[in-house]
């Protein structure tokens, strides 16, 4: 530290994130709240730097403020936690069960988690046999109301969290055939609570259908989907039954049981 740091501005680069990570770091070796001295003492910023970015990772609520000039850390890196948690149990489960069916129907057959108002894309099975080119890799993302597993995290939303999602997002289309009104995506999302099962008719990339059913833990919250993609003339009705199979498959794995 120098004696100019508290005049001299943050800058957005490495040397921020590597101070954050070090403020995060002395937060968890105490399970108390750590005050704004101790912190700076600690790691070597003058307060009002260590109060500037402490302040900012409050604002994401990775640090909470229990008391005036004392923080902990906060809520949101253990959501973030268990969302990894979740994926890689997930994943785990999932990855034979998948490569099964990718062998059954020949086509892509894909694992998604929600993150936020996107589904990522976390495993695939897939192989140059299907005749499909796979356009979103592993890591992927797509807005949730354009995807057959977006849709079954949709559906279990309660109607004020959805219409919430429609006004955040203004329900953007990819093609012509995307869902893109308020009242025809409660129509869509209606039929997947009552069948447990949700389709992308070409609305997300045109010339490619999937159908979707979920993947649920131990209290049997849906946590997962896994779908199968196809080009939009050759998704056949008759892979239903085994995509069903192998979602409660991978669900009775995590505890859990698909809803119906």
């Amino acid at each position: 530290m120098t004696k100019h740091e508290s005049i001299l501005p943050v800058k957005p680069t490495v040397q921020v994130i590597e101070r954050m990570f070090t403020l995060l770091e002395i937060l968890a070796t105490r399970e108390e709240a750590v005050s704004l001295k101790e912190i700076s003492e600690k790691s070597g910023l003058h307060p009002s730097t260590a109060h500037r970015i402490l302040n900012d990772l409050a604002t994401g609520r990775f640090v909470d403020r229990p008391a005036a000039g004392n923080y902990r850390l906060g809520m949101r890196l253990l959501e973030l936690g268990n969302l990894v948690k979740a994926r890689l149990n997930v994943r785990d489960a999932a990855l034979l069960p998948m490569r099964e069916l990718h062998k059954l129907t020949q086509q892509p057959v894909n694992l998604s988690m929600r993150q936020g108002d996107e589904i990522v894309y976390v495993e695939r099975a897939y192989s140059e046999r299907s005749g499909m080119q796979v356009v979103r890799a592993i890591g992927g993302r797509a807005p949730l109301h354009l995807t057959s597993v977006g849709k079954l995290f949709l559906a279990s939303d309660d109607p004020q969290r959805l219409s919430t999602y429609a006004t955040r997002t203004g329900l953007p289309g990819h093609t012509r055939n995307s869902i893109t009104e308020l009242p025809v995506l409660e129509r869509e999302l209606s039929k997947a609570r009552q069948y447990g099962i949700a389709r992308d008719n070409e609305e997300l990339e045109l010339g490619v259908r999937c159908m979707a059913v979920g993947i649920y833990d131990d209290q049997n919250t849906l946590v997962a989907g896994l779908s199968i993609s196809a080009p939009a003339d050759r998704l056949d009705e008759s892979w239903l039954p085994k995509l069903q199979a192998t979602a409660n498959e991978i669900s009775k794995s995590l505890g859990g049981v698909r809803k119906v």
